[in-house]
């Protein structure tokens, strides 16, 4: 059974069939999904998502490129939403560099406003970094002992980043991308990262593994990244989705 810990099937990119997408998941072999917010709208949509699928969670917040124009009234919406109980997580946050803007001191604020979230209503933490990998740890080495569990989404630093990580026990988004052919270094740091601290998602609709790549992503294509993941790990296919499911319910909080 797959667990796909990151997903955003409120995107466009699914309007034409999600409902019907969606309610065939259990017979395509996926128990659970996180859906994560990305801007504040998206976070609605995403609730909304969670509400009508008793197999979708919610991760809660806004990414770095949307921060631009968040406000506290913003932050004390997103705490309103905490006590729904099929809210898991405070996510997509963390930095961005890719893109000029927003200008990284506002990343940055917003960044730790969030994370302050996360502390106060006792939740993990969903992180994106792109770009941005020393200012991405900097910061979350000093939110380490505030925090209660963080992910790095769609992990894509070195294994020298990743030892980083491991020391402040935290869990690594590994997805589509284990699969392409130039993702050396990825596939050296995934051989580098017990297996205890691995979650599988898809970012769908982004990010679809071989031989998928560059057609819209959806949470059975998991399959071909556990495959992949059984090679690096030597271990069977089942056994690897089977621990993934263990790990991203620990992660979730998701009995």
């Amino acid at each position: 059974m797959i667990f796909d810990t990151h997903a955003h099937y409120d995107d466009e990119a699914f309007d034409k069939n999600r409902g019907e997408l969606l309610k065939k998941m259990k017979s395509e072999g996926v128990g659970f999904i996180v859906n994560v917010g990305a801007s504040m709208d998206s976070v609605k949509t995403t609730l909304a998502l969670a509400k009508e699928y008793p197999h979708i969670y919610a991760a809660i917040g806004v990414h770095p490129s949307e921060t631009e124009k968040l406000c506290e009234q913003d932050m004390q919406w997103l705490r309103e939403q905490v006590p729904n109980e099929k809210v898991v997580a405070i996510g997509e946050i963390g930095l961005d560099y890719y893109w000029p803007e927003p200008d990284h001191p506002t990343q940055k604020k917003w960044f730790e406003r969030q994370l302050s979230l996360a502390s106060e209503v006792k939740l993990p933490v969903v992180i994106h970094s792109r770009d941005s990998a020393k200012d991405t740890l900097d910061i979350l080495k000093g939110w380490h002992k505030e925090l209660h569990g963080g992910v790095i989404h769609c992990f894509s630093y070195t294994k020298e980043i990743a030892r980083e990580y491991l020391n402040m026990d935290y869990y690594f988004g590994i997805g589509g991308v284990l699969t392409f052919k130039n993702a050396k270094k990825l596939i050296e740091a995934v051989e580098y990262i017990p297996l205890d601290r691995i979650l599988l998602e898809t970012d769908c609709p982004y990010l679809a593994p071989e031989p998928y790549r560059g057609k819209r992503n959806q949470s059975s294509y998991i399959d071909f990244v556990a495959q992949k993941l059984s090679e690096i790990k030597k271990l069977d296919k089942e056994e690897i989705l089977m621990r993934t499911m263990e790990n991203a319910r620990k992660f979730y909080g998701i009995d």
